[in-house]
């Protein structure tokens, strides 16, 4: 049995799947059938326990002794449906996922034998969730670990999609300009109308769906993945990693550390590049040395990624910025992470750190390969207290 990670993906070895999501509180798990541009054909493609059945896809009910699940008979899904997600949400009104770890559990409909599990790290207000999705690709359906949260609850992931949603207004509304009128859906999900205006997501939520390198370079912010591919085939080639900052408010120089902390597919460190150990999985991940001052345009510290050339179980790392001398991020201005191809110089990912807390350590981004060989890249923009990537290994590893 396969543990995913976010962003990771397996092949389906058999043609019908059910997925269950189990947490230590009453779940509501749901499904949505996809098209190609990420939305429904209609609300017919929302599979929830009040409509259990759809062309492929059926909702199948715990009875509250088991968990939910959402059963795919890859088989029968009709042609120009790519993707079904799905999505959990706690059961009670408003409760978020702060202090609840669900696992979704990728199972045989058939004989229930595991073929897979998915927790996704780090939750807090997310009131619900896209856990994994079901996808075909080159003619392949597979499973990805997906674990993209929501602070609107299930209404905020079904509007996302393109299911109407039934705004019913509060009883004592505050003051407020009049909603813009909604067809009624039906059937309806009761826990799709919202009472109250919904409270805006800690940090900004990414976009349904993944994206690529196909329309050029890509700005990601907080919690978004790209995939590195282009037309269709994987960027395999040696990519460097720029890593800059400035001192805040023309302080006095900042001397950090950039440096990538590599793992295997159990989240086990393998080794880590600095300015301390200049190359690391035989020369496969090179560190340009240590910058002390931070002054000057341009990338502070680079470290240089040979793609192909990284052992097979590489399938994950972390890229990171410490403060040896202990000063802390908030004095420090413009801090960010650029992906380039190392070949042409062409910038293709970037990801501006907008925030800052008084911590000596940040994660800025993270590469995952995919079970089909093609790796992601995500903003990750989250302070460690660490002022070397020694103390950044654990951190980094519940990251990935």
């Amino acid at each position: 049995m396969t543990v995913m990670t976010p962003g990771s993906n397996i092949p389906l070895a058999v043609t019908r799947v059910a997925v269950d999501v189990t947490a230590p509180v009453r779940l509501d798990v749901s499904g949505l059938l996809l098209t190609a541009d990420g939305k429904v054909r209609s609300d017919d493609d929302f599979i929830f326990y009040n409509q259990p059945t759809g062309p492929g896809v059926s909702h199948r009910s715990g009875g509250g002794s088991a968990p939910d699940a959402i059963v795919v008979d890859t088989s029968s899904v009709p042609p120009g449906i790519e993707k079904i997600v799905v999505t959990a949400s706690p059961d009670a009104a408003g409760q978020s996922f702060q202090g609840i770890e669900p696992t979704a559990t990728i199972r045989s409909a058939d004989d229930g034998s595991a073929l897979a599990t998915f927790t996704p790290p780090q939750l807090g207000a997310e009131t619900a969730l896209v856990v994994v999705e079901i996808y075909l690709r080159n003619g392949v359906w597979k499973a990805r670990a997906v674990g993209q949260g929501y602070a609107n609850g299930l209404a905020g992931i079904a509007t996302d999609f393109g299911v109407s949603v039934d705004e019913e207004p509060a009883t004592a509304p505050a003051p407020a300009a009049p909603p813009t009128p909604v067809a009624p859906a039906a059937p309806v999900d009761p826990r799709l109308a919202a009472p109250a205006p919904p409270a805006p997501p800690a940090a900004p939520a990414p976009g349904a769906g993944k994206i690529n390198l196909d329309k050029g370079r890509v700005s990601l912010q907080k919690n978004q993945t790209v995939s590195l591919v282009k037309g269709g085939r994987p960027l395999l080639s040696q990519v460097k990693m720029g890593l800059g900052w400035e001192p805040a408010y023309r302080g006095k120089d900042i001397d950090l550390d950039a440096s990538v902390i590599a793992y295997g597919p159990n989240r086990n460190h393998l080794d880590s590049c600095y300015f301390g150990k200049l190359s690391i999985l035989n020369g496969a991940i090179k560190h340009s040395g240590d910058n002390l001052t931070g002054e000057g345009a341009g990338d502070d510290e680079v470290i240089v990624v040979d793609l192909g050339r990284l052992p097979a179980e590489a399938t994950g790392l972390v890229f990171t910025v410490n403060s040896f001398s202990g000063q802390k991020f908030t004095e420090v201005a413009k801090a960010y992470c650029r992906l380039i191809d190392a070949a042409t110089g062409e910038e293709l990912v970037r990801f501006d750190l907008t925030g800052a807390e008084p911590q000596t350590g940040v994660m800025m981004a993270k590469l995952i390969k995919q079970f089909s060989g093609e790796w992601d890249m995500t903003a990750i923009g989250d302070f460690v207290k660490s002022r070397t990537v020694r103390g950044m290994v654990k951190p980094a590893a519940k990251a990935l």
